[in-house]
């Protein structure tokens, strides 16, 4: 699905000369083509996903680093391609509904400081998969358990 939506999305792109989207798109294409090729096979649906997540977090990563170098042209491009690539992740849960989740988290696993971080994030990370940011994980479960 995600590969078929890939390819439409690209078509799309092309008619309407958007070199831009059409770059990121096809950007994503090839790094899919390159792990399927590496698996020697067709990726599954939470493979494809785990690519454009990581694709999307190269994203927030360039973002934050032309920023700082005061590089905002750079910045604002790798912003665009970030929006293009976030069409592709699936919807996700905003600080609060991802805060509450942590709450049940941290009540079933009967968490009480931060040496147990490490459990309420993989169990919260497992428990909602790809609808939540792990950083976003981290913060709220550091804040939840620090205070």
């Amino acid at each position: 699905m995600l590969k078929t939506k890939l390819q439409d999305e690209i078509k799309v792109a092309m008619k309407a000369k958007d070199s831009l989207r059409l770059s990121t798109l096809k950007m994503l294409s090839s790094e899919i083509h390159n792990a399927e090729i590496d698996k020697g096979g067709d990726l599954a649906e939470t493979e494809g996903l785990s690519i454009v997540k990581k694709e999307v977090k190269k994203r927030r990563d360039a973002i934050e680093a032309y920023t700082q170098a005061g590089r905002d042209d750079l910045a604002r491009r790798e912003e665009s391609e970030l929006e293009i690539l976030q069409e592709f992740m699936p919807e996700q849960l905003s600080e609060e509904e991802t805060g509450k989740v942590v709450d049940e988290v941290i009540v079933s696993l009967g968490a009480s400081g931060m040496a147990d971080m490490g459990k309420v994030i993989g169990a919260v990370i497992s428990k909602i998969g790809d609808k939540a940011d792990g950083a976003v994980v981290s913060k709220i479960t550091k804040q939840k358990l620090s205070s």
